[in-house]
């Protein structure tokens, strides 16, 4: 049996002229491999569309559409831009072998083919493509795995900030929080890249979790935690800590985090208008009063009048001690709360 040959496994074969066609038919199907056949450059995608083949086997020249162009629209549809295509060809001289490999061939073989070097060729193309696709099953699985758990996910191509996918969760979250969703990336989340990559060019971060990112919406919060480059699933940041480098595509966890809850108990605690309970929050995260008027939607001066109002029904004179009263009586705020 031929190598990446499998019970499963089609090849579908693209030439204008029947002999040539015959051929090899009987040959890969004398191999065990699931055979079909396309006479024009029209008839191939249509087969490929339906069918999804392991391997296309596609003549370069032929009447019309030619196998070129046929590669061309192959790549260009995402149902079939994986599948491996090797170019057969009797044109030998250099500007159309590259024509062939730009058009997205993987290889090519030349006319009149022989067989068994076709199936030689096509069989580690095919060992690629299997290989590519159950990667790919793998992360799709990882990634509604961490959906599942409230882990949100992105990819994002560093050379350009493109975001090139997101899980349903994530383009939610995206939405909520920033109002984009891909391929646009956030520009806080491009600046915050833009940051780790200059601090890891000075030698950063090394041994260590990269500085994560935290957006605020009042008393939600969404995090971004830099996790892996796709397609090394052995290289998790987070756990390494130190990585080659922050070109390519890398995968991004984002999940949210909702302090209603905690709002609401200062409230009761200390009897404070659900505004004040807010602004009392947010002293205990350290921020200062301007930064708290930009979060609440409010301006300085009035941050400034809710503090005067929270003190006395704290028995407290400064922010400091309101924020180690509040830790204090109201648990959700304690480690581990």
């Amino acid at each position: 049996m031929p190598l990446g040959n499998t019970p499963s496994t089609t090849v579908l074969i693209v030439d204008d002229v029947p002999d040539n066609v015959a051929m090899l038919h009987d040959a890969l199907d004398e191999a065990g491999y699931t055979v079909l056949v396309a006479l024009d450059g029209e008839s191939a995608l249509r087969r490929a569309r339906q069918a999804l083949p392991d391997v296309v086997l596609l003549d370069a020249v032929m009447p019309g559409m030619d196998g070129f162009e046929v590669a061309r629209q192959l790549k260009a549809d995402p149902a079939t831009a994986a599948i491996p295509i090797v170019f057969m060809t009797g044109l030998t001289d250099t500007e159309h072998l590259e024509a062939a490999l730009a058009a997205g061939g993987v290889d090519y073989v030349t006319k009149p083919v022989k067989p068994r070097e076709v199936m030689a060729r096509m069989g580690v193309h095919i060992r690629t493509a299997q290989k590519a696709r159950q990667g790919a099953l793998e992360r799709h699985q990882a990634r509604n795995a961490l959906d599942a758990f409230g882990y949100a996910t992105i990819t994002v191509r560093m050379r350009d900030g493109r975001l090139l996918w997101e899980t349903p969760l994530a383009r939610e979250l995206l939405l909520r929080h920033c109002g984009t969703h891909a391929p646009v990336t956030p520009e806080p989340v491009l600046h915050w890249l833009a940051r780790l990559s200059a601090q890891h060019a000075q030698g950063g971060w090394q041994g260590a979790e990269p500085p994560r990112l935290t957006l605020s919406q009042g008393p939600r919060r969404l995090s971004f935690r830099l996790h892996q480059q796709v397609g090394d699933t052995d290289t998790d940041v987070a756990r390494a800590g130190a990585v080659a480098g922050l070109d390519g595509d890398w995968l991004i966890v984002m999940q949210e985090s909702n302090d209603t809850s905690v709002i609401e108990a200062l409230a009761q605690t200390f009897g404070l208008t659900a505004r004040e309970a807010e602004v009392l929050y947010w002293v205990v995260q350290g921020k200062i009063n301007r930064d708290i008027a930009d979060i609440v939607g409010a301006s300085p001066a009035t941050v400034k009048k809710h503090l005067e109002r929270i003190l006395p029904k704290l028995g407290v004179e400064t922010r400091t001690a309101a924020a180690a009263m509040a830790i204090n009586r109201v648990k959700l705020l304690q480690p581990g709360g």
